[in-house]
């Protein structure tokens, strides 16, 4: 068709052309003038080419007669091919309403089939259904008859296990209480014991602490006893040793915080209260620092509590 349609245009193209030569035509002769005169000269008019009515009416014939028969030729290719177009449409509707049909036919056929099949198909399960209703009617009565005598048989079981149970209960029982009574006695045995224990702890504890407390209190009363004792040996030695200046006076009193070593000597020695005179201090300090090794206790917990670190004042009437 497209072919045909093509070969159509070209078969038109040709005819509408025409062979003919136009003519040459002498060009139109013009004649322009020009007026001079004196005054202002104005623009000479224009003649305008006219050309000959008869050729221009005789070529807008030949135009319009080839435009109508172009025109012509265009509406027979347009209703050639709207017919063409008619035939395909007729064509292609007619091959659709066939395959419709053999679809329709064809699916009207597999119907049946699906029909067929579904028949068999509800008759087998039917049968099926028949078969397992039946299976199943067997099996629930086998089923039941099995619990029946699972049950018989789990009641005499669970009797047999409650009678042995009881047994078993009051047996516990029995040793449990028996158990309770011998704990009961080995525990009032164990708090007579404790308490005989504990009281004899308490008279030994009692005792320590009597002998430690009476101990303490000798070694209190000798510790005591013995820091006096080098308490006033260093205050001897430090009378000895202190030159109070002459501007002292016996209201002047000066307190020094005195450090020793184990040994005895001085490690440090400052000023906790000035008397307000610096010589008097000054010679408190020069004092205490003249003494090379001070006298103190062998007992290192004696030194320790007393003589490590003490205070002393010095006072132009005794030294404390």
């Amino acid at each position: 068709m497209s072919l045909l349609l093509h070969g159509l245009i070209v078969v038109v193209a040709l005819t509408g052309w025409s062979w003919s030569t136009p003519r040459d035509e002498p060009q139109p002769q013009s004649i322009a003038a020009r007026l001079i005169t004196q005054q202002q000269p104005e623009p000479s008019p224009v003649v305008e080419e006219r050309e000959q009515p008869d050729r221009d009416e005789e070529r807008r014939r030949d135009q319009e007669e080839q435009q109508r028969r172009e025109a012509a030729e265009r509406r027979a290719a347009e209703e050639e091919k709207a017919r063409e177009e008619a035939r395909r449409i007729e064509q292609e509707k007619e091959r659709k309403q066939q395959e419709a049909e053999a679809l329709r036919k064809r699916e009207e056929q597999k119907a049946r089939e699906e029909e067929a099949a579904r028949q068999r198909a509800e008759a087998e399960a039917k049968e099926r259904e028949r078969q397992r209703a039946e299976e199943e009617k067997r099996r629930q009565e086998e089923a039941r008859q099995a619990e029946e005598e699972r049950r018989k048989q789990e009641e005499e079981r669970r009797k047999r296990e409650e009678a042995e149970k009881r047994e078993r209960e009051e047996q516990a029982r029995r040793e449990a209480e028996q158990k309770r009574k011998e704990a009961e006695r080995r525990l009032r045995e164990q708090q007579l014991e404790a308490l005989a224990e504990e009281a004899d702890r308490a008279q030994q504890a009692e005792a320590r602490r009597r002998q430690e407390a009476a101990a303490a209190k000798a070694r209190e009363a000798r510790m005591m006893s013995e820091s006096e004792k080098y308490q006033a040996l260093i205050r001897e030695r430090l009378s000895q040793a202190w030159y109070p200046p002459s501007s002292a006076t016996e209201d002047m009193t000066a307190r020094l915080q005195i450090t020793l070593l184990p040994t005895g000597e001085l490690q440090a020695v400052k000023l906790v209260s000035s008397s307000g005179n610096t010589a008097f201090d000054n010679s408190a300090l020069g004092a205490v620092k003249s003494l090379s090794r001070y006298p103190i206790p062998d007992d290192r917990d004696t030194f320790e509590r007393y003589f490590r670190q003490f205070t002393i004042e010095f006072n132009p009437r005794r030294l404390q």
